[in-house]
C-alpha cells in the first residue's frame, strides 16, 4: 500500500496519478490525511501521558522515603488515573489506526508518469511488435481442435474429473508441457535467477503482503478449514520469502524464479475467447521475481522485458508488447508491460506474460526493507513477470506451428521434448 507520509507530502500528485486509473480519489485521500492527523494527535497525547506517568512513578518511592506520604499518595492516585486514561486512549488509537489502514487498503498503487491514461485494454499502448505471422494451410484448426485431433489434451476428461477449466494433458501434450517448464526455468537460471520450489498454498498474511488480499479474494480458491489459499501465481509465495526481512544493500539485487501450478476462480466458461487453453482455472506458470534498490528498479524492469523477448524470439512466435493504461493496470502495479502472442488460427492476440514494477507498494505491506549506505532502513522495490504462462504459449505453438503433416516442435524445445513432430 501507499505510505502515509508520501500521501501527506504529495497529495496533489497522488490524486493526479490515480486519475490515470479513472479514479477520483480526492475524498478518500482527504479522509486518509484527516485520520492520520487524528492518529498522530492521539499518539502524541498517549506519549505525553505515559511520560508523565513514568515520571510520577519514579518520584513516589522517593516521596515515601522522605516522609511525604500524603504527596506520594496523591501521585499514586494520579498514576492510577493516568493508567486508566492511557488504556482508553490506546484503545482509541488502535481503532483510529485500523480505520486508517482500512482506507489505505482501498487505494491502488499510483501509476508511473509514463503510464497512459485510459479506461480499458482498448487504450493500452503498443510499444513493440516482432515476428512474422505464418500463413497457414487450408483447413488449419484452432488449438482445441488440434488437441482433440492429435489426442494431446482432453478437456472433456478434465471436466469429468473436476470441472470446466481443468484440462488433462496426455502423451506428447504432457511431454511438451513438461518441456516448456524445464526450458523456461533453464532460460531464467541462465539469466541469473535462483530457482525455488514453492508451496502451492499460502496463508492470509502472504496474500495480504503481495496485494491479492483484500483486493482479489473472490478470484482465489479458499481452503476455509485451514484459512489457506491456493496460489493464483508464484508471485505470492516467492515475494513473501522476503516478508519482514531487512536486507543489506550489498545483497541487492535479488532474482528468483519458480514453477508452480496456479489456480484462479474467475475464469469464464462461454464463447470462443475462453475456449480450450484461452482461460483456465488451473494452469502452469514459470515466474521471475526481483527485489531491487529503488534507484535501479526501472532499469531492472527493462531487463526483464528484454529477457521475455529473448524467450519468444527463441520460440519464433509472433508477439507484441503493450504498456498498460491506467484503467487496465493491476491494483498493485505502478507500471506493467503485457506480452501477447498472435494466434493465427483464432486471428487474435493472446496475453502470455505481464511484467510489472510495484515500486514500494508491496514492500510497504511486506515490511521488506534494506539497510542503505547511511545505515538507515529503506523500503525496497519489488518486480515480477511471467516467464512464461504456459497455456497460451502452448496454444500459440500448436496453432502457429501446425502443418498438414502435424505440429512441428520449435527448434529450441526439441532437446527437451525428444521429438520434432506431433502427428
Amino acid at each position: 500500500m501507499l505510505q502515509v507520509p508520501f500521501i501527506r507530502e504529495h497529495k496533489d500528485l497522488v490524486i493526479e496519478r490515480l486519475l490515470k486509473r479513472q479514479i477520483d480519489a480526492t475524498k478518500l485521500i482527504n479522509e486518509v490525511i484527516a485520520l492520520d492527523e487524528q492518529r498522530r494527535q492521539e499518539q502524541t497525547r498517549l506519549d505525553n501521558m505515559l511520560a508523565e506517568s513514568n515520571t510520577l512513578s519514579k518520584e513516589i518511592g522517593a516521596l515515601y522515603k522522605s516522609g511525604q506520604a500524603e504527596k506520594a499518595n496523591e501521585f499514586k492516585a494520579k498514576t492510577s488515573e493516568l493508567k486508566t486514561e492511557s488504556k482508553n486512549l490506546t484503545d482509541q488509537l488502535n481503532e483510529t489506526t485500523e480505520a486508517l489502514n482500512q482506507l489505505l487498503y482501498k487505494i491502488p498503487n499510483i501509476p508511473n508518469e509514463l503510464v497512459p491514461t485510459g479506461n480499458s485494454e482498448d487504450d493500452n499502448e503498443e510499444i513493440f511488435k516482432e515476428g512474422t505471422v505464418p500463413k497457414l494451410h487450408d483447413g488449419a484448426l484452432p488449438h482445441w481442435e488440434l488437441a482433440k485431433k492429435y489426442d494431446i489434451i482432453d478437456f472433456e476428461l478434465g471436466n469429468k474429473i473436476t470441472g470446466a477449466g481443468f484440462p488433462v494433458y496426455k502423451g506428447k501434450g504432457a511431454r511438451l508441457q513438461r518441456a516448456l517448464i524445464a526450458y523456461f526455468l533453464d532460460k531464467n537460471t541462465e539469466a541469473g535467477y535462483t530457482e525455488y520450489q514453492l508451496p502451492l498454498l499460502v496463508n492470509e498474511a502472504s496474500g495480504f503482503g503481495t496485494g491479492q488480499l483484500p483486493d482479489k479474494e473472490g478470484q482465489m480458491y479458499h481452503v476455509t478449514e485451514d484459512n489457506l489459499y491456493l496460489l493464483p501465481t508464484a508471485e505470492v509465495p516467492g515475494t513473501n520469502i522476503f516478508r519482514d526481512v531487512i536486507l543489506n544493500e550489498s545483497e541487492l539485487p535479488i532474482g528468483i524464479t519458480g514453477y508452480t501450478p496456479c489456480f484462479r476462480r474467475e475464469a469464464g466458461s462461454y464463447g470462443a475467447h475462453v475456449r480450450g487453453l484461452n482461460r483456465l482455472h488451473q494452469f502452469d506458470k514459470v515466474e521471475i521475481l526481483r527485489v531491487e534498490h529503488p534507484e535501479n528498479s526501472y532499469k531492472a524492469l527493462d531487463t526483464m522485458v528484454e529477457h521475455v523477448k529473448g524467450i519468444l524470439q527463441d520460440l519464433k512466435l509472433p508477439y507484441r508488447i503493450l504498456r498498460l493504461c491506467g484503467g487496465d493496470l493491476g491494483f498493485t502495479s505502478a507500471m506493467t508491460y503485457d506480452f501477447e502472442v498472435f494466434s493465427t488460427a483464432q486471428d487474435r492476440w493472446l496475453e502470455i506474460s505481464s511484467v510489472s514494477n510495484f515500486e514500494t507498494f508491496q514492500a510497504n505491506r511486506l515490511k521488506l526493507r534494506f539497510r542503505n549506505s547511511e545505515g538507515k532502513n529503506e523500503l525496497a522495490h519489488t518486480l515480477n513477470g511471467s516467464s512464461l504462462a504456459l497455456p497460451r504459449v502452448l496454444a500459440g505453438i500448436l496453432e502457429n506451428y501446425q502443418t498438414p503433416k502435424g505440429i512441428v516442435i520449435p527448434e529450441a524445445l526439441v532437446p527437451y521434448t525428444g521429438f520434432t513432430l506431433i502427428d
